[in-house]
């Protein structure tokens, strides 16, 4: 069987739909930071194909800084064929609409561009520390309103480390820890206060994920707002907390200057689709 991007959206469809019930009450009940987490989402050798097309990590684009440590790609037609029908699946109209549906949120857009999106590996010892995501998309013409990822790492526990947390309090609170598993999907929403995270990933093997943004002209509550990707340090990193909130400030003031910014993200596909 071909596993092209309908192939895998018409499996995720009934999946979701199946579930969405419950995924609706598990958005609903989460508050502040709504999200949803749905396990088997596709046929395990299915995963375990995605998981096999990861390119190496060298052929990947590295961020290194006092905010995050891991690899990660968007310029999709430089790798398995299979890893650009993956990250599309979920564009696909139907999934667009159930997710709709299930959250409540208004005119969802896929990012075609894969701004911040596409795929990331985390190899032993990477980490991203507490941040939210920037508000809007590469134009600043729409907000950011939702953050899917999907993990294909087999037999990954929380031993593992490498998994997402979610700070509902805030960064100088206690985190909440959802298990990167292999075949999980978790939808989260995006906003000003949707503090999250990965732990350090502890293990030997890397932690690889497929990432996806939907926008909406509409944000997130009742008020508009506009932040960029903003970082703080763990309860643990005063002195790199403090680093960090100072370049939240910097950065701030520069975008109040430069509404596009100063130099552009490269983190973006440029080829075909």
């Amino acid at each position: 069987m071909t596993l092209d991007r309908g192939t895998l959206a018409r499996q995720m469809e009934g999946v979701i739909e199946a579930h969405s019930a419950q995924l609706r009450d598990q958005w609903v009940r989460s508050e502040p930071i709504n999200h949803f987490v749905l396990d088997n989402l596709l046929p395990e050798e299915w995963t375990r194909s995605i998981r096999g097309a990861f390119p190496r990590p060298e052929t990947m684009m590295l961020k290194r800084s006092l905010r995050e440590l891991k690899f990660v790609a968007a310029q999709m037609n430089r790798y398995d064929p299979l890893l650009e029908e993956i990250v599309y699946a979920f564009q696909a109209p139907p999934i667009v609409q159930l997710v709709q549906a299930i959250t409540g949120l208004r005119a969802l857009e896929p990012d075609t561009l894969l701004y911040a999106g596409g795929i990331s590996l985390m190899a032993p010892g990477h980490f991203l520390n507490p941040h939210v995501d920037n508000s809007h998309d590469k134009r600043r013409e729409r907000y950011r309103v939702l953050n899917l990822l999907y993990y294909v790492s087999p037999d990954w526990n929380d031993d593992k480390g490498g998994n997402l947390e979610l700070w509902p309090q805030g960064p100088d609170g206690e985190p909440l820890t959802i298990v990167s598993r292999f075949n999980r999907l978790v939808v989260m929403v995006t906003h000003q206060a949707s503090w999250h995270s990965v732990s350090r990933n502890v293990a030997r093997e890397d932690r690889c994920c497929v990432s996806n943004y939907y926008f909406s002209s509409y944000p997130v509550g009742e008020r508009e707002y506009f932040h960029v990707t903003s970082f703080r340090g763990r309860p643990e990193q005063p002195l790199r907390d403090l680093i960090l909130r100072g370049d939240i400030l910097l950065r701030m003031g520069m975008r109040k200057l430069f509404p596009q910014g100063v130099k552009e993200n490269p983190h973006y596909y440029k080829g075909k689709r």
